[in-house]
């Protein structure tokens, strides 16, 4: 057999992340030739990290999070349309013309967990987004292309949701709002990808904003109680947090890498199980 191909996941702190796991597995179910690590890069050595690790010839892929996903669209010498959209990159790809390709999968991740996974419909439906930040402008693109009948974007920072929607709205009908003007909209699908979960609080989200049949999904994952999506449950909605996303994204940055489709239910079924031990 040949050397493997070698793949990593670079980001500050990493010891927390799913992915060497994950890619470990999806090479597992497909029989692709590859190894996955982890690696921390200094705050400020972003750049030689990944220059380093694409000077071993075997380096042909890189997954990015958190703090540097812009720096890696800085990168890139080519960039997806989902890329330019989102400002920022979480997949990296060495070509065979010695060039960087930079993709996002964040967005694609969210709505194939959603469609897919969950069986939610998001096409003709109005979509309220909570979140002005990164993770939410990674998103953005790919819910316009979903073709809800209004996407709706809430953030404690009005000028921030203002100015996602300004950046998007090419690509489709997208409206900023401030918290207390929801309550005029009936929410059929609303997402949560603001900061408040990981610090234990509920966004500012009146109890009557949600439509029959609502769903809500929160973006956070791997905690045992998600305020939002505690509050989504006393309203009836049907409820995920964003495990399946994180699946999803995973699996699509390695279609891009080999080409090859993965078939995710049973591993998303096993890290669930994983979690909850």
């Amino acid at each position: 057999m040949t050397n493997p191909d070698r793949y990593a996941v670079i980001g500050h702190p990493i010891s927390h992340t799913r992915s060497p796991r994950i890619h470990t597995a999806f090479a597992q179910l497909t029989g692709e030739n590859l190894t996955y690590e982890a690696i921390l890069s200094p705050i400020d050595g972003f750049q030689q990290v990944v220059a380093d690790f694409f000077a071993d010839i075997a380096a042909k892929g890189l997954n990015v999070t958190l703090p540097f996903k812009e720096q890696a669209y800085a990168l890139c010498d080519v960039k997806s349309l989902r890329a330019k959209q989102a400002g920022a990159v979480n997949t990296l790809m060495k070509g065979k013309d010695g060039r960087l390709y930079g993709d996002n999968t964040d967005g694609v991740g969210l709505v194939r967990d959603m469609t897919q996974n969950l069986g939610w419909s998001l096409a003709g439906k109005r979509i309220l987004v909570v979140g002005a930040g990164g993770a939410v402008r990674g998103v953005l693109g790919v819910l316009l292309a979903a073709k809800p009948a209004q996407l709706l974007i809430a953030n404690r920072t009005h000028s921030k949701a203002q100015a996602l929607a300004d950046i998007f709205q090419q690509y489709g009908q997208i409206t900023a709002l401030r918290f207390e003007d929801i309550a005029q909209y009936s929410i059929d699908v609303v997402i949560n990808g603001s900061s408040a979960s990981l610090m234990g609080e509920l966004p500012p989200l009146a109890a009557d904003i949600l439509a029959a049949d609502a769903c809500a999904y929160d973006m956070a994952y791997g905690k045992p109680k998600l305020p939002f999506l505690e509050w989504a449950t006393a309203q009836q909605a049907s409820t995920s947090d964003g495990l399946g996303m994180l699946i999803e994204q995973a699996a699509e940055s390695f279609f891009i890498w080999r080409g090859v489709r993965v078939t995710t239910a049973d591993l998303l079924a096993e890290i669930r199980q994983e979690l909850q031990v």
